[in-house]
């Protein structure tokens, strides 16, 4: 073992990495510049502008197909920019949820990204710990390794020094120090082609059902620009406005923006969720969020900070020898929290560890032997009712001392041993004949904050409950110091004893769950699940791994969870902070909440779009107003709106007041709809007037077409202040809640809107005509108008909600 004592250092890690390669199977590929382009060249509305720009091209116009290509690569440069933030946002993401590993390297031990690891390094596996790559045992102490991965077997195989370990096992129990002999698609799982911990790329239900309208929107919108064409080039015969009118018409209807912005809200949103100490593994589960009604989180570490000390010892008698064995009964080198307490009541060792029985779910106890040179001395601490039956304790007796110090929220853990001469030991550490020492009463920390965190969780209307392993009185206590309302009890033995449909009913006024296993998890989450509730379920090890992959968002603890824990989520909390999981569900709720302002948005500015584009299918001789150049402007507002401003909304103050949000409820949902379509029609009301108004005054079609511009560009503006909060005024909004993004962006779109229509050259490439002061003040009014209703409706509702 020397010559691996100290690990590789720097020069040998590259020369096993140039030799062997790395430790990947199949390497994620990220989109380059070029690619990410040519993607936004694909939607839709790129395609007709660049059709648009074509045939002006043809037609012998160079100058409108000059204008349109500028346009094409400045919605171009746009859209790339901002898939560019989500990329790097999800390779941060998928590097943040990526399996970690303990190495030692240059004598010193680091947590890497298993892909980081090479040929020759030296790695410490704990139980619950997936094996990395190929390796070879050098020391192995009590290793069971599932090998069903690759063998298919499923019983676990015992390890010894020397054995070989196989990429993808997992380590059921102790502990193990491996070389690693191969990496990558070296290894045997490589070679066969599997892949463990594989993140999906499948879409959300709401992405897809994004994805369908457009698609079907793209049918219709290519169906009336085909109408819109035919009917000017028949009127008309001039095919090159036929040509250009259709087009528009298509990009006006198409809502391509839809997919960015969900795209970029996951992203962006999954890792501002960072910040909150939350990795999102799977993007649905920022849809769950705000669906979920019931949290059942863990005690210890989540609720309370997990740093025990020991709060009293209660010995058995006189002559116990309880402070002697309890030392004794931890490891020296252990980051379990139970292990250190016991391990500070005395500084000195007896002797030499000899054998370590470890704690299991049959058997909640662990017993250590010690060799003190003239006989073992024989020390065990665990569960008090695995104790007492080893140590000749009645179960009444134990459960009532166990009980009587529990109470003031303590965790009790007994303590047995004895003193035995050398000799073969026994298989197993039930075969012992102990001496009852006594009880060992610890005492955990709350974490700061919690309590504020249930509160919230209350407010929101999301339950609150707790799962511990400790009894009963320790979980009565820590409910009552945290907040949880008192919803009613249930211990492990009782839930044994029900009935599933009992099950079902118990769960309806529950928030303590005591003397809980895994198994028990797996059955809570079912029947939570069976009385109409969405479950999110924390969990850290092996065994929890059934019930967080039921659970609708399953949880992993960062710090203490296991690989496979974390294989099974899909969020993990990497402070293993309940408050942390509070703030996901809030940052979870607010995305949600960007989405669909955001979508009401794109919806509410397409539609009066559609209705100037299609406007003279109704009466062909009017003048046409929209272009493919002013529709590719106004998506040069549109698109960092709906995006940058929305994305970049700070989170309602009062989100966590709602209720939680019915997990089938559309995005696209009758009020949603509503208010979109509304703001829309309102919209192209007071265009329709403005249009109907200039004609009436005789003004030409590049001057009707200049105002309508203007007047579509201010409403545009103007809808995005007001759908910035559905419950604030846009004044207060403006005032209360910081968003620069939507100031430059009308400062820019402003900016550029006088360029187009003040600025003669510029004004005449893009067909529009002379303004006055006189058109501005009506645009500005109609503006005004065709959003103060929503203003009206928000003091309304506002006032009856009171």
């Amino acid at each position: 073992m020397s010559e691996f004592s100290q690990g590789l250092n720097a020069q040998q890690v590259f020369e096993a990495r140039t030799k062997f390669g790395s430790n990947a199977i199949e390497s994620s590929k990220s989109n380059g510049l070029f690619a990410r382009i040519f993607n936004v060249i694909k939607e839709p509305m790129l395609l007709l502008l660049l059709a648009a720009a074509l045939v002006s091209l043809v037609l012998a116009d160079p100058l409108d197909a000059g204008v349109l290509m500028f346009m094409v690569l400045a919605v171009i440069a746009i859209t790339v920019i901002q898939e560019g933030r989500a990329e790097k946002a999800l390779d941060a993401l998928k590097s943040l949820s990526a399996p970690h590993t303990t190495v030692i390297r240059d004598g010193k031990e680091q947590l890497l990204p298993s892909a980081e690891l090479v040929v020759g390094d030296l790695v410490k596996l704990q139980e619950g710990d997936r094996i990395p790559a190929d390796m070879r045992c050098l020391e192995a102490v009590n290793a069971i390794v599932d090998e069903s991965a690759l063998t298919g077997e499923s019983l676990p195989v015992e390890k010894q020094t020397k054995d070989e370990l196989s990429s993808g096992s997992l380590l059921v129990s102790g502990r193990i120090l491996a070389v690693i002999i191969a990496v990558g698609t070296k290894t045997e799982l490589g070679k066969i082609g599997s892949s463990l911990a594989q993140e999906s790329d499948a879409r959300t239900r709401l992405q897809r059902d994004v994805n369908r309208l457009v698609k079907v929107v793209a049918v219709v919108a290519a169906s009336a620009a085909v109408l819109l064409a035919l009917t000017l080039f028949l009127t008309r015969g001039n095919l090159l406005d036929a040509l250009l009118a259709g087009i528009a018409s298509a990009m006006a209807m198409i809502p391509e923006e839809l997919p960015v912005v969900l795209t970029l809200f996951f992203a962006i949103g999954a890792w501002k969720m960072t910040r909150e100490k939350v990795v999102v593994r799977k993007s649905a589960a920022i849809e769950t969020l705000g669906s979920v009604t019931t949290i059942c989180v863990d005690k210890t570490g989540t609720l309370t900070l997990n740093q025990l000390s020991v709060d009293q010892l209660i010995p058995s008698g006189e002559h116990a020898e309880l402070a002697d064995y309890a030392a004794h009964a931890a490891p020296g080198q252990s980051a379990d929290a139970v292990d250190q307490a016991f391990h500070s009541i005395l500084d000195e060792r007896l002797g030499e560890l000899v054998h370590e029985y470890p704690i299991s779910p049959e058997f909640p106890a662990m017993t250590l032997v010690w060799d003190t040179g003239s006989e073992y001395f024989v020390a065990t601490k665990g569960a008090p009712e695995a104790v007492a039956s080893i140590s000749g304790v009645g179960q009444d007796q134990i459960a009532e001392l166990t009980h009587n110090a529990s109470q003031g929220g303590r965790r009790i853990l007994a303590v047995a041993g004895v003193r035995m001469p050398k000799g073969p030991l026994p298989k197993s550490q039930q075969e012992f004949r102990l001496e009852f020492q006594g009880l060992v009463a610890l005492r955990d920390t709350l974490r700061p904050g919690v309590k504020d965190a249930i509160a919230q969780c209350h407010d929101a209307g999301i339950r609150v409950v707790m799962i511990t392993g400790d009894f009963i009185g320790t979980a009565r206590e820590i409910a009552s110091e945290v907040g949880l309302k008192d919803l009613g009890e249930l211990t492990g033995t009782e839930l044994d004893e029900l009935s599933d449909v009992e099950l079902r009913e118990r769960v309806k006024h529950l928030s303590v769950c005591a003397r809980m296993t895994p198994s028990h998890k797996l059955r809570l989450v079912q029947a939570l699940q069976a009385t109409n509730e969405v479950v999110a379920m924390t969990g850290d090890g092996v065994n929890d791994a059934p019930a967080l992959r039921l659970a609708d968002i399953s949880i992993a603890m960062g710090l203490r969870g296991t690989d496979v824990a974390k294989e099974a989520s899909k969020l993990i909390i990497t402070d293993d902070d309940f408050s942390s999981i509070v703030a996901g569900v809030r940052r979870g709720k607010g995305i949600y909440d960007g989405i669909r302002k955001s979508v009401t948005y794109i919806i509410s500015v397409h539609v009066p779009l559609l209705g100037v584009a299609l406007l003279p299918i109704f009466w062909p001789y009017w003048p046409i107003v929209l272009l493919p150049a002013m529709v590719a402007f106004l998506e040069i507002i549109i698109d960092p709106a709906c995006t940058i401003v929305f994305q970049s909304e700070p989170i309602d103050p009062k989100i966590m007041k709602r209720k939680p949000r019915p997990v089938d409820q559309s995005l696209f949902d009758f009020k949603t709809l509503g208010i979109a379509l509304i703001q829309g029609a309102a919209v192209l009301i007071v265009v329709l007037v403005q249009y109907f108004w200039l004609l009436q005054q005789g003004r030409a079609e590049e001057e009707i077409r200049s105002a309508s511009l203007i007047l579509m560009v201010l409403s545009n503006l103007l809808l995005i202040f007001v759908n910035r909060s559905w419950e604030l005024s846009a004044i207060a909004t403006l005032i209360q809640r910081r968003n620069p993004s939507a100031l430059w962006i009308s400062v820019l779109a402003l900016s550029l809107l006088a360029l187009l229509t003040l600025v003669q050259p510029v004004s005449q490439s893009f067909r529009l005509g002379p303004t006055s002061s006189t058109d501005w003040l009506v645009a500005i009014g109609l503006a005004l108008v065709s959003v103060s209703w929503f203003e009206v409706y928000k003091k309304l509702t506002k006032s009856q909600a009171r």
